[in-house]
């Protein structure tokens, strides 16, 4: 028996030695895979949103300079906020002549719609906007939200800037507007 264990020992490196001149193989996990599969499928969505982005002309850079105020802006435009973002959209004027325009029969707030998007579907609700909301072009101008608690500035910020790189991603301006006026 003690000659068993013996041989037995001594065979055990013996055979131990082609596992490890073999090495380990790491396979990639499926968490990994799965993180790829997601971001590239991100990336197709992208790609078919600018897409559609690309039908609207590029911005007018005189006309959309001139806007003092955002309640004379007339594109779409974006309140940045911490779980969310407000997409303002301001329909077209059905009514084509010069008679009126903005006063109490034709006014813009009146046209002014207010949507709370998820920062991850900005992209669908851009592209739901009909080109003919875009007399400016293909630029959106940005704020972030007003009265914002000290706790939550940071998600906010955060936020801005993801909504920032998406319009970039998307081909569209950004045109961030401060608190007291346009950048």
């Amino acid at each position: 028996m003690l000659v068993f264990v013996r041989k037995s020992l001594l065979l055990f490196p013996a055979l131990l030695l082609p596992i490890a001149l073999t090495g380990c193989t790491r396979t990639a996990s499926p968490s990994v895979t799965e993180a790829k599969a997601i971001a590239a499928q991100e990336r197709q969505e992208i790609n078919l949103a600018r897409q559609q982005m690309d039908l609207i002309p590029p911005p007018s850079k005189t006309r959309y300079m001139a806007v003092k105020s955002l309640t004379l802006w007339e594109n779409p435009y974006l309140t940045v906020q911490g779980g969310m973002v407000t997409l303002h959209v301001v329909q077209a004027d059905a009514n084509r002549s010069d008679l009126g325009v903005g006063g109490m029969l034709r006014p813009i707030g009146a046209r002014r719609q207010d949507l709370n998007v998820r920062v991850s579907d900005l992209p669908t609700a851009l592209n739901a906007v009909p080109q003919n909301f875009w007399p400016y072009g293909r630029v959106v101008a940005v704020e972030e939200a007003h009265e914002v608690p000290a706790s939550a500035r940071h998600e906010v910020r955060r936020n801005m800037e993801t909504v920032i790189k998406t319009l970039n991603d998307l081909g569209v301006v950004v045109y961030e507007w401060s608190d007291n006026g346009r950048s």
